[in-house]
């Protein structure tokens, strides 16, 4: 039965069930092993014995995907942003070491309008695919007096195991380690307050601009999806002592990579073994911004940077390269307690 009173104050119950019946084949497309229960249920249920891990530890993360969305819906594309928000859950919690076992999500929005959500959790699903993740539960709200008309925000929540003994730790990074970056897709999820200023208020371009250096439309180009790096770094992590890894996102090198060393240790990149992707050097040139700023903001096409010892160098290459991640040594570690780029 429709909730009259309810449908007045712009929140309507039909659209919320419609959306819930949309769903079902995007969240049974990404069960896995430990999935118990069915999506509806109050709670969501994980059964961690299908997986024999002999001393568990949970780690678990939750992110969002900031003003990204905003080039999504002024696009009206809505089918890849949930990628962008599973990839920042799921490539957090595989820096320690651990395998995603499930995901929440939550959506607020102005009008549930069952196409869109379906949109939205056809990314989340895809994403979960890739990294072999299982969707168990989440939440639309519906908030017409928070969120204006076709507006919506993401949130996502992971989590994942790995066995106690085998948890990476940031004193397990050597003084001689060497670095290796693996490719980032672009942008990611960070820094796009910055660059929607650069393009859209401080120079007037809009999301149809056409550049040289760009293959697709501005618009197109920002939007693409965050790099899910999980299953090839759970095979590298079965395979090889890694000794560190770092995720880079909001920060950039000077403040993530940081993160996996010890107090005494710093790092050094050869900014020339780094990929060059176009979209780094326009915003850079149209916002005037210093390359070491850059450096502190963006990924600059390193979406993640391992710590291996030199001898598991060549290994580790041809592994995460298998997966197609277009890795690549970038530098070392050291004691000069720093990020330097050369």
């Amino acid at each position: 039965m429709m909730s009259n009173k309810y449908e007045e104050s712009g929140v309507s119950l039909e659209r919320g069930y419609e959306s819930v019946k949309r769903i079902k084949k995007h969240v049974e497309a990404t069960k896995n092993k430990g999935v118990i229960g069915n999506i509806g249920d109050f709670g969501g249920a994980f059964d961690l014995s299908a997986y024999n891990v002999q001393n568990p530890v949970l780690v678990s993360g939750t992110d969002g995907v900031g003003t990204k969305l905003l080039i999504a819906q002024e696009l009206n594309i809505h089918n890849t942003i949930g990628i962008d928000l599973v990839a920042m859950c799921v490539n957090d919690i595989v820096t320690l070491g651990a395998k995603p076992l499930f995901f929440l999500d939550y959506i607020a929005i102005n009008k549930a309008e069952p196409s869109l959500i379906e949109s939205i959790i056809e990314g989340i699903s895809e994403g979960l695919k890739i990294s072999e993740t299982a969707l168990i539960g989440g939440e639309t709200a519906e908030m017409p007096d928070l969120y204006k008309e076709d507006h919506y925000d993401l949130a996502g929540f992971t989590t994942g195991i790995v066995d106690k003994t085998k948890m990476l730790k940031k004193e397990n990074v050597t003084d001689d380690d060497i670095l290796i970056g693996l490719k980032s897709s672009g942008v990611h999820s960070n820094g796009f307050s910055l660059v929607r200023k650069v393009f859209f208020k401080d120079n007037n371009y809009n999301l149809n601009s056409t550049f040289e250096e760009l293959d697709d439309t501005l618009g197109k180009t920002l939007l693409t999806p965050t790099k899910i790096y999980v299953k090839g770094m759970l095979e590298l992590l079965e395979k090889i002592n890694v000794h560190g890894v770092s995720h880079i996102t909001g920060g950039g090198f000077i403040e993530n990579i940081p993160r996996m060393l010890n107090e005494h240790q710093g790092v050094l990149i050869n900014k020339d073994a780094l990929p060059n992707l176009p979209i780094f050097n326009l915003i850079m040139k149209l916002g005037k911004i210093k390359l070491s700023e850059m450096y502190n903001i963006f990924n600059m096409g390193i979406g993640m940077v391992v710590s291996v010892a030199k001898e598991d160098v060549k290994e580790s290459l041809a592994i995460l390269n298998s997966h197609g991640y277009e890795a690549r040594v970038i530098g070392n570690v050291n004691t000069s307690k720093k990020v330097e780029i050369i």
